[in-house]
């Protein structure tokens, strides 16, 4: 299913990542998933949160630059070969993935994958007919 997913560049510097997160926490929005991109000076923050109208909000009146993206999220099998069924889909149909992360969640339903790729809605179609 597509979700939003916010982008927010970060100084690459001790307590950055805990400034934002106490910024979210602190307003009641809950982090659900969190992955770091980093460079030399900056690194580009990714979060799926509850709210993320309102976290866009707190967080480019606190001066961050942010953006909300769209962004496949997928249950993949907590099994070997589990993230290979779903990329062989995506390869098989070339579709090119701009970045992918994924975490292991508090159900037993498996691991959750968040993928971006040039046409979101495509690659949202295609595993609703073909993965799910």
């Amino acid at each position: 299913m597509i979700v939003k997913q916010l982008s927010i560049f970060v100084e690459n510097k001790s307590g950055a990542i805990a400034h934002v997160t106490n910024l979210l926490g602190g307003n009641g929005i809950n982090i659900r998933s969190l992955q770091i991109a980093d460079s030399a000076d900056f690194g580009i923050l990714r979060l799926i949160v509850d709210d993320t109208d309102k976290a866009l909000d707190l967080v480019k009146k606190e001066g961050y630059t942010a953006k909300t993206t769209d962004v496949v999220s997928v249950v993949v099998p907590d099994k070997p070969n589990g993230l290979n069924e779903l990329l062989k889909i995506l390869s098989d149909n070339n579709i090119e993935i701009d970045y992918l992360y994924v975490f292991i969640g508090k159900n037993n339903l498996g691991a959750q994958a968040i993928l971006k790729a040039s046409n979101i809605k495509e690659v949202e179609t295609l595993l609703l007919n073909n993965y799910y």
